[in-house]
Protein backbone atom coordinates (compact mmCIF):
# COMPACT_ATOMS: atom_id res chain seq x y z
CA UNK A 1 0.00 0.00 0.00
CA UNK A 2 1.85 3.45 -1.05
CA UNK A 3 2.48 5.57 1.51
CA UNK A 4 -0.43 8.44 1.03
CA UNK A 5 -3.14 5.77 0.75
CA UNK A 6 -2.54 4.08 4.06
CA UNK A 7 -1.84 7.52 5.89
CA UNK A 8 -5.29 8.87 4.45
CA UNK A 9 -7.08 5.36 5.76
CA UNK A 10 -4.92 5.34 8.93
CA UNK A 11 -6.74 9.02 9.09
CA UNK A 12 -10.10 8.12 8.78
CA UNK A 13 -10.08 5.29 11.36
CA UNK A 14 -8.52 8.24 14.04
CA UNK A 15 -11.53 10.02 13.33
CA UNK A 16 -13.77 7.10 13.89
CA UNK A 17 -12.12 6.56 17.45
CA UNK A 18 -12.75 10.54 17.99
CA UNK A 19 -16.46 10.02 17.07
CA UNK A 20 -16.54 6.66 19.42
CA UNK A 21 -15.14 8.61 22.46
CA UNK A 22 -17.45 11.69 22.14
CA UNK A 23 -20.09 8.11 22.12
CA UNK A 24 -18.49 6.78 25.18
CA UNK A 25 -18.41 10.12 26.93
CA UNK A 26 -22.19 10.46 26.58
CA UNK A 27 -22.59 7.43 27.84
CA UNK A 28 -20.67 7.89 30.76
CA UNK A 29 -22.13 10.96 31.62
CA UNK A 30 -25.62 8.65 31.51
CA UNK A 31 -24.60 6.40 34.11
CA UNK A 32 -26.15 6.64 37.34
CA UNK A 33 -23.30 6.76 39.93
CA UNK A 34 -22.81 4.00 42.91
CA UNK A 35 -22.41 4.75 46.00
CA UNK A 36 -18.95 3.54 48.12
CA UNK A 37 -18.28 3.21 51.27
CA UNK A 38 -15.60 6.29 52.69
CA UNK A 39 -12.55 3.70 52.91
CA UNK A 40 -10.15 4.28 55.67
CA UNK A 41 -6.68 3.44 53.92
CA UNK A 42 -2.75 4.54 54.83
CA UNK A 43 -1.08 6.96 53.85
CA UNK A 44 2.87 8.29 54.73
CA UNK A 45 1.44 10.16 58.02
CA UNK A 46 -1.04 7.28 58.68
CA UNK A 47 -4.67 6.82 58.38
CA UNK A 48 -6.41 8.44 55.72
CA UNK A 49 -10.26 8.13 54.59
CA UNK A 50 -10.96 8.32 50.81
CA UNK A 51 -13.37 10.99 51.23
CA UNK A 52 -9.94 13.28 52.21
CA UNK A 53 -8.34 12.15 49.61
CA UNK A 54 -10.93 14.88 47.67
CA UNK A 55 -8.92 17.40 49.14
CA UNK A 56 -10.91 20.65 48.01
CA UNK A 57 -12.18 19.28 45.18
CA UNK A 58 -15.48 17.64 44.32
CA UNK A 59 -13.65 14.89 42.26
CA UNK A 60 -11.31 11.95 42.70
CA UNK A 61 -9.19 9.82 40.13
CA UNK A 62 -7.99 7.28 41.97
CA UNK A 63 -5.43 4.38 40.14
CA UNK A 64 -5.75 1.02 41.40
CA UNK A 65 -1.73 0.09 40.72
CA UNK A 66 0.10 -3.32 41.48
CA UNK A 67 2.57 -2.23 43.45
CA UNK A 68 6.38 -1.99 42.66
CA UNK A 69 6.16 -5.68 42.19
CA UNK A 70 4.66 -4.24 38.47
CA UNK A 71 6.96 -2.56 36.07
CA UNK A 72 3.79 -2.18 33.88
CA UNK A 73 2.04 -0.42 36.75
CA UNK A 74 5.42 1.76 37.49
CA UNK A 75 5.80 2.48 33.55
CA UNK A 76 1.93 3.76 33.95
CA UNK A 77 2.43 5.73 37.27
CA UNK A 78 5.85 7.28 35.76
CA UNK A 79 3.56 8.79 33.33
CA UNK A 80 0.90 10.00 35.21
CA UNK A 81 3.69 12.04 37.07
CA UNK A 82 4.49 14.25 34.02
CA UNK A 83 0.77 14.92 33.69
CA UNK A 84 0.07 15.10 37.84
CA UNK A 85 -0.17 19.14 37.72
CA UNK A 86 -2.61 18.90 35.01
CA UNK A 87 -4.50 16.45 36.61
CA UNK A 88 -4.36 17.81 40.47
CA UNK A 89 -5.86 21.32 38.92
CA UNK A 90 -9.01 19.66 37.44
CA UNK A 91 -9.51 17.01 40.16
CA UNK A 92 -8.23 15.11 42.83
CA UNK A 93 -5.87 12.47 42.28
CA UNK A 94 -4.06 9.69 44.21
CA UNK A 95 -2.15 6.32 43.40
CA UNK A 96 -3.28 3.51 45.29
CA UNK A 97 -1.45 0.10 45.95
CA UNK A 98 -1.12 -3.14 48.34
CA UNK A 99 2.57 -1.84 49.25
CA UNK A 100 3.30 -0.52 52.61
CA UNK A 101 3.50 3.58 52.87
CA UNK A 102 6.88 3.33 53.43
CA UNK A 103 7.96 0.82 50.27
CA UNK A 104 5.76 3.62 48.45
CA UNK A 105 7.63 6.16 50.01
CA UNK A 106 11.32 5.28 48.94
CA UNK A 107 9.53 3.73 45.60
CA UNK A 108 8.42 6.93 44.84
CA UNK A 109 11.50 9.05 46.06
CA UNK A 110 13.65 6.47 43.69
CA UNK A 111 11.52 7.43 40.67
CA UNK A 112 11.08 10.85 41.25
CA UNK A 113 7.14 10.33 41.44
CA UNK A 114 4.97 13.45 42.78
CA UNK A 115 1.38 12.35 43.37
CA UNK A 116 -0.13 11.33 46.19
CA UNK A 117 -0.16 7.52 47.13
CA UNK A 118 -1.71 5.20 49.75
CA UNK A 119 -2.21 1.83 50.21
CA UNK A 120 -5.35 -0.36 50.35
CA UNK A 121 -3.28 -3.24 51.65
CA UNK A 122 -5.48 -5.05 54.68
CA UNK A 123 -8.71 -3.12 53.25
CA UNK A 124 -11.67 -4.30 50.60
CA UNK A 125 -11.09 -1.45 48.82
CA UNK A 126 -9.31 -2.79 45.65
CA UNK A 127 -11.84 -6.06 45.70
CA UNK A 128 -14.83 -3.96 46.45
CA UNK A 129 -14.62 -2.05 43.35
CA UNK A 130 -13.25 -5.04 41.14
CA UNK A 131 -9.50 -4.63 41.11
CA UNK A 132 -8.34 -7.55 42.83
CA UNK A 133 -7.46 -9.39 45.76
CA UNK A 134 -4.55 -10.34 47.79
CA UNK A 135 -5.59 -14.10 47.56
CA UNK A 136 -5.99 -13.64 43.89
CA UNK A 137 -3.28 -10.80 42.54
CA UNK A 138 -4.33 -7.20 42.26
CA UNK A 139 -5.72 -5.44 38.81
CA UNK A 140 -4.81 -2.06 37.38
CA UNK A 141 -7.08 0.72 36.87
CA UNK A 142 -8.87 3.74 37.38
CA UNK A 143 -11.59 4.96 39.27
CA UNK A 144 -13.71 7.97 39.62
CA UNK A 145 -15.38 9.60 42.48
CA UNK A 146 -17.45 12.31 43.04
CA UNK A 147 -18.37 13.63 46.43
CA UNK A 148 -22.09 14.63 46.94
CA UNK A 149 -22.31 15.74 50.16
CA UNK A 150 -20.95 13.18 52.64
CA UNK A 151 -21.49 10.75 50.07
CA UNK A 152 -18.87 9.18 47.69
CA UNK A 153 -19.95 7.86 44.55
CA UNK A 154 -18.20 5.94 42.25
CA UNK A 155 -19.10 8.00 38.13
CA UNK A 156 -16.75 6.04 36.29
CA UNK A 157 -14.14 2.86 36.16
CA UNK A 158 -12.24 0.99 33.87
CA UNK A 159 -9.25 -1.34 33.78
CA UNK A 160 -5.50 -0.25 32.52
CA UNK A 161 -3.46 -2.50 30.32
CA UNK A 162 -0.91 -2.35 27.08
CA UNK A 163 -2.37 -0.15 24.47
CA UNK A 164 -4.39 1.35 26.80
CA UNK A 165 -5.61 5.40 26.52
CA UNK A 166 -3.71 5.67 29.97
CA UNK A 167 0.02 5.31 28.57
CA UNK A 168 0.96 7.25 25.54
CA UNK A 169 3.85 5.10 25.10
CA UNK A 170 1.62 2.03 23.19
CA UNK A 171 0.21 4.91 20.75
CA UNK A 172 3.94 5.98 20.20
CA UNK A 173 4.93 2.10 19.67
CA UNK A 174 1.38 1.62 17.48
CA UNK A 175 3.24 4.44 14.93
CA UNK A 176 6.42 1.72 14.14
CA UNK A 177 6.00 -0.94 11.41
CA UNK A 178 6.09 -3.87 14.02
CA UNK A 179 4.07 -1.51 16.77
CA UNK A 180 5.62 -2.82 20.32
CA UNK A 181 6.95 -5.65 19.25
CA UNK A 182 8.23 -8.12 21.73
CA UNK A 183 9.16 -5.04 24.34
CA UNK A 184 8.33 -4.70 27.91
CA UNK A 185 8.95 -1.77 30.16
CA UNK A 186 12.53 -2.24 32.37
CA UNK A 187 12.67 -0.10 35.97
CA UNK A 188 15.49 1.46 34.46
CA UNK A 189 17.16 2.23 31.04
CA UNK A 190 21.04 3.10 29.79
CA UNK A 191 21.18 7.12 30.02
CA UNK A 192 20.38 8.71 26.38
CA UNK A 193 20.94 12.54 25.82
Amino acid sequence: MRYAEGTKRLEGFRKAITSIRRKMRTVQAALEPEQVADYALAGAKGEVMLSELFGDKNELIVIHNMGRSCVYCTLWADGYNGVYDHLADRAAFAVSSPDAPAVQKKFAKSRGWRFPMVSHKGTRFAKDLGYGSEEKGWVPGVSVFRRKGKKILRVSDTACGPGDDFSAVWHFFDLLPEGPGAWSPKYKYPRRR
